[in-house]
């Protein structure tokens, strides 16, 4: 195993197949090592690809190395994509759960075990956190975008509470595809480790009795998936502040010192305080994200 980050660099470059589920930006890079170096990543770290978006992209084209999503909305989209041409796709819609707060209008006095409570997904804090506030959906709207090269005008986010329809790609043609299943993440990971081949396993779906339902986001209340989409599309340094600032202001919140309202605007006054610079290199990436959290800790002590 490794002991530091030059180990795990070293270990990316030499593994053929390298699966990154390193925490945060922490994990750029070692995908960068494992890109440039011809290598399979399995990408479970999606702050990496969030954050160093050209440079990730930069190095897959350097080196000739492959990214296959472990995320399930990823690995969904990756999935139906398969003997696809890009050309033909229209959409891509990648669902959310809504989160614990989807039906509720005041979200101003949530609690912090009110917003650990996800209905669906058994996550980390953070992650979990994202989820209600549906940061995490505008970080899989960056990643959607990158990974498949499709505009940010042709991704949309769809509220699906029950979390079976894992997302869908609509074609030229009006028909579309959508990648159904348990949520269950040993499907993705295990394609990802697999691909192209797939291994027996998961749970068999039972379509008797179900009802699935979708909806459109309230961008209002949810106001970090429109900021993701903002960041997405002033590229450069842009989606490393949101990533940095987000990560910032849910720690303040889960130690309580800010309320949970004032995640998006820790976020929203980071991206406007960093502007948009552009990134070439992982130390640049790792430059922003020092900076932008310097900012944004500065914002939360001031709340």
């Amino acid at each position: 195993y490794a002991r530091g980050p030059e180990e795990l660099e070293e270990l990316a470059r030499t593994a053929a197949d390298v699966v990154n589920g390193i925490v945060g930006s922490a994990g750029l890079p070692a995908s960068v090592a494992a890109l440039e170096s011809g290598n399979r990543l399995a990408l479970a770290n999606k702050e990496s690809l969030v954050a160093g978006g050209p440079v990730v992209l930069a190095a897959a084209e350097r080196g000739g190395g492959e990214i296959v999503p472990v995320d399930s909305e990823h690995s969904a989209l990756f999935q139906c994509l398969q003997g696809e041409d890009l050309s033909s796709v229209t959409r891509l819609i990648l669902t959310a759960s809504g989160g614990p707060f989807r039906d509720r209008a005041d979200l101003s006095d949530v609690t912090l075990g009110e917003a650990l409570a996800h209905p669906t997904w058994n996550m980390g804090p953070r992650i979990t956190i994202d989820s209600s506030t549906l940061m995490n959906k505008a970080f899989e709207v960056i990643e959607a975008h990158l990974l498949f090269g499709i505009s940010y005008d042709a991704i949309d986010v769809v509220v699906h509470p029950q979390s079976i329809v894992h997302s869908m790609v609509e074609f030229a043609d009006g028909s579309t595809k959508a990648h159904v299943g348990e949520p269950d993440m040993r499907v993705p990971i295990q394609y990802a480790i697999t691909y192209p081949d797939r291994a027996p396993g998961g749970e068999r779906f039972d379509w008797s009795d179900r009802t699935l339902t979708f909806e459109k986001p309230d961008f209002d209340r949810f106001p970090l998936l429109g900021l993701g989409y903002d960041a997405g599309r002033a590229g450069g340094s842009a989606p490393a502040t949101m990533n940095a600032a987000d990560e910032i202001a849910v720690q303040a919140f889960i130690d309580g010192r800010i309320s949970y309202g004032m995640i998006a605007t820790i976020v929203e006054m980071s991206l406007e305080r960093m502007g948009v610079q552009a990134i070439d290199t992982v130390a640049d990436v790792l430059a922003i994200d020092t900076e932008s959290r310097n900012v944004a800790a500065e914002i939360a002590g001031s709340c």
